[in-house]
């Protein structure tokens, strides 16, 4: 697996690709904003109307390829609004994503990695991200060495449309300034 930071081009090229993995992720059941029925040409419209944050630099979204050169996995760095200057120091960590048929295989773990590493380069001290509590994407974090900050009842509702807690996480990354 490799990771690669999509530019705005590789998005635009790659966006049936992602599409195809978000509509894999939210029929498997994952909470990450979206509810069944979701087809491609929904998750297709959503990654496009991702290409003009990238294109701004106010996302950084960065693709796992398998050995075909395939998508299996995607993260994203939304960074703070540039009309905010107190909150240029933090990113929100979103849209974490495996293939089905990927996980298990260490992708998830690697492009968290990715990203943070790509976050405190910039210059982030500061991530954070929501997750619905007691999901398997929240083990990984937990693992990885992010602080959980709490949990909010009901925040969000999962693909078919119930209510879940979500749980928020933060870690530092970087070298922190002042």
């Amino acid at each position: 697996m490799r990771a690669l930071r999509l530019s705005v081009e590789q998005l635009s090229d790659r966006v049936g690709e992602l599409a195809e993995l978000l509509a894999d992720t939210v029929s498997g059941g994952a909470s990450i904003g979206f509810l069944v029925p979701f087809d491609q040409a929904q998750a297709v419209a959503w990654w496009e109307g991702r290409v003009a944050a990238v294109a701004a630099g106010h996302l950084a979204v960065w693709a796992a390829l398998d050995g075909r050169d395939r998508v299996v996995g995607t993260v994203g760095l939304a960074f703070a609004f540039p009309g905010k200057p107190n909150s240029r120091h933090r990113a929100e960590l979103v849209k974490l994503m495996v293939h089905r048929d990927a996980r298990g295989q260490g992708v998830g773990r690697a492009l968290l990695t990715v990203a943070e590493e790509a976050a405190a380069a910039a210059g982030i001290t500061l991530l954070h991200l929501d997750t619905e509590t007691d999901s398997p994407a929240e083990h990984l974090y937990r693992t990885a060495g992010w602080t959980r900050a709490g949990v909010i009842p009901d925040y969000a509702a999962d693909p078919a449309g119930l209510l879940r807690p979500t749980t928020l996480y933060y870690k530092q990354v970087g070298a922190l300034t002042c």
